[in-house]
């Protein structure tokens, strides 16, 4: 007996395309859209990719980021379409990315589309604009939605809300203490919370005063000149302890008079000599007081001393202890904070406002403002409609398949490209901000492209970055750390860039062709400068030793030198010295001579096809290397070091390539130059004999020239 099975359900036939040499899914259409969270997550170019450092509207991000975990993936994207379809009818709209929408093309059958229609007509109501049709920026302006609405359900009252005198007193006094809560509207106001703050201060603040009231001549002993006795006593302090000290050692010890007593040595730091002449007594006279101090004891003692010693003539420490214990209300009255943030109301205008009840009235406007939270929350909705339905379709080019990238559209770039590195006479069009270097450090060298890592910075800004541009063309001779260019963001800012690291890979084939002689010049050079280099510290150390030696001993110096000019002429050497001058030449002259027989009896494509074949030889292993990096060079390790999950390559082939960097080209011009440095013929000759040695070569192994 068979086993009856379920057939499966009919998988929803996607449509293809191919984008930077990789087949992705397209979405072609509203319906394509409307099936994307059936997509099998493997066909998605990003599985998810970070807020932060997109070129991106930040606002519709925020939307889309449900958990607020800083990374947008699949399920939201798929979410966001998923709210897109079920309000508005024709879908395909949804793929065109305008920032505008038809309230008819909003599906009033659903429940959630009916809310939204609501919500549209009753902003551009607010807003007394055509009721046919809504935009983004419309959306956005909830200042202007909400401006003149006396309630809005955020919960904030404002003094445009109130229905009494009382109350818009009462809420602009809150404001003016407490500092108030935006409303929507723009307006300051106030919630809940904050009315019952203001509240509590207001009665602190009461208790406070009415404490201080019984209690007022022990806190304000000298009366109104409290505050300034208080100050004065405060600077005096030091002094004044300093004195009855060394008036404490002349008791204890007659001997210790030199060291406590005065001595003005230099006027100008007479402030730092003691308050007054210390005695035994330990009396402060109040007509010997240190001139530069008398100002401030005059002042303490008319306000507050002769007030508690009227007849005295003199400062015991005793008595002046017992004034300075006389502000210990005073400091305590400082301490107390209680209502201080309404203090600025003034006491009159604080007791009027608790004599009226206010916090059950204002309570009552809150609770009127909450009950159109719902309508409030509404039109927020529009506002997360039009952001996603200017900015989805974008967003799915730049997640799903990388369409954006592809394209090169200045207008529209991609949203991990921050803008263009000019630097060595290019224009690097793929640069990307780096978050963090240490994650750049080995998985971008795994992309196989040419990397530049620059710091930016900018003064007009007062910000520095760091970002990574791709070369794709050029010469890379003069590119190391240390070189200057200049980048300009998306948002038109100049920024000045230093090159921090290079990772080197191909650029060209025409590079990778000329390679291998470019590193034998610079190895032959290389070999040249050392030779230089070490002849050159030789003889200067020979030179260095022989000056030495002849000032050690000038006497043994002059020996050798009459020695060498009598030296006898050497006929032997001089003949050998000729004889091999002239078998190199013989031999020059018999490779000449062969070399130009050989070419006249060789047909000349046969010379030019055997040069070209060692030069095949000598280039062709590099060229085919480069080529191959060429063609699998991947973005997509770059990206994953920047925190995205690309989930597919993202190739950067030879052709592609060349969109990415352009070089400057100069027109073909004779002109004249007084500073130009004249060519020299050495160069020439050194071409000449390099060419020589390529046609000998290929004459000898095609068997025309035997040696």
């Amino acid at each position: 007996m068979s086993k009856k099975t379920t057939p499966k359900p009919q998988e929803y036939p996607w449509k293809y395309c191919s984008i930077g040499g990789v087949i992705r899914v397209k979405i072609a259409s509203g319906e394509d859209l409307a099936h994307l969270g059936e997509l099998d997550q493997k066909y998605w170019t990003v599985l998810s990719c970070p807020v932060e450092e997109l070129n991106f509207d930040r606002r519709t991000l925020s939307l889309i980021d449900s958990d607020a975990d800083g990374r947008i993936r699949v399920n939201e994207v798929v979410d966001a379409a998923n709210f897109l379809c079920s309000v508005i009818k024709d879908k395909d709209l949804i793929l065109k990315g305008e920032d505008s929408l038809e309230l008819s093309n909003l599906d009033c059958d659903s429940e959630q589309g009916k809310r939204l229609y609501d919500s549209a007509k009753t902003i551009l109501s607010n807003l007394g604009a055509d009721q046919g049709r809504i935009s983004v920026a419309q959306a956005l302006d909830s200042a202007a939605i909400f401006k003149g609405s006396k309630f809005n359900g955020d919960g904030v009252v404002t003094a445009a809300s109130c229905e009494t005198d009382e109350q818009k007193a009462l809420v602009l006094s809150c404001v003016q203490a407490l500092g108030g809560v935006a409303d929507r509207s723009g307006e300051m106001g106030v919630d809940e919370a904050m009315a019952g703050e203001f509240l509590s201060e207001c009665s602190a603040f009461v208790a406070r005063s009415e404490e201080h009231a019984a209690d007022k001549a022990l806190i304000f002993p000298y009366g109104d000149d409290t505050a300034e006795a208080y100050e004065l006593c405060n600077s005096l302090k030091d002094k004044m302890a300093d004195f009855y000290t060394r008036c404490s050692l002349l008791r204890y010890d007659k001997a210790a008079a030199q060291a406590v007593s005065i001595n003005v040595d230099d006027i100008s730091r007479i402030a730092d000599c003691p308050i007054a002449h210390p005695d035994e007594d330990g009396l402060l006279p109040y007509d010997a007081v240190n001139p530069a101090w008398a100002g401030k004891f005059a002042r303490l003692k008319a306000i507050a001393l002769d007030k508690d010693y009227p007849k005295a003539k003199n400062l015991s420490q005793e008595q002046w202890q017992a004034v300075i214990a006389k502000f210990g209300r005073y400091e305590a009255h400082l301490c107390d904070t209680r209502g201080a943030k309404v203090a600025s109301l003034g006491e009159e205008c604080i007791k009027s406002i608790l004599a009226s009840d206010p916090l059950e009235s204002i309570i009552g406007l809150i609770e009127r403002d909450k009950a159109l939270a719902q309508e409030a929350s509404d039109i927020d909705n529009v506002k997360k409609l039009m952001l996603l339905y200017r900015d989805l379709s974008r967003l799915l080019d730049n997640y799903l398949i990388f369409d954006d990238f592809y394209k090169r559209d200045p207008a529209r770039r991609a949203t991990f490209e921050q803008g263009r590195l000019y630097i060595d006479q290019r224009c690097c069009e793929l640069c990307i901000k780096v978050s963090d270097m240490g994650q750049h450090a080995d998985m971008a060298k795994l992309s196989g492209m040419f990397l530049i890592y620059c710091k930016c910075s900018s003064k007009p800004l007062g910000k520095t970055m760091d970002i990574v541009a791709v070369l794709t063309a050029g010469e890379i001779s003069e590119l190391r750390p240390g070189k200057n260019g200049v980048f300009c963001d998306l948002e038109g800012n100049e920024w000045d860039a230093t090159v921090t690291k290079v990772v080197d890979n191909p650029i060209s084939i025409r590079q990778a062709f000329w390679s291998p002689y470019r590193k034998f010049w610079e190895f032959c050079v290389g070999l040249i400068n050392k030779s230089a280099a070490d002849k050159d510290a030789k003889m200067m150390a020979d030179m260095q030793a022989k000056a030495k030696e002849a000032s050690a001993n000038p006497g043994a110096a002059a020996a050798p030198t009459a020695d060498k000019g009598k030296q006898a002429f050497d006929i032997a050497k001089f003949a050998g010295i000729f004889a091999a001058l002239g078998m190199a030449l013989g031999y020059i002259g018999s490779f000449l001579t062969k070399l130009a027989a050989g070419i006249a009896s060789t047909p000349w494509w046969q010379i030019l096809v055997g040069i070209a074949v060692i030069m095949l030889i000598i280039s062709g292993p590099s060229c085919f290397l480069a080529w191959s990096k060429l063609r699998r060079r991947n973005l997509g390790p770059v990206l994953n070091a920047n925190g995205w999950a690309i989930n597919s390559k993202v190739l950067v082939n030879i052709v592609f390539g060349s969109k990415l960097t352009s070089v400057a080209r100069y027109p073909k011009l004779r002109l004249s130059d007084p500073n130009a440095q004249k060519s020299s013929a050495g160069k020439w000759v050194l071409a000449f004999l390099i060419l020589a040695a390529a046609v000998y070569v290929t004459l000898y192994f095609t068997g025309v020239i035997k040696f």
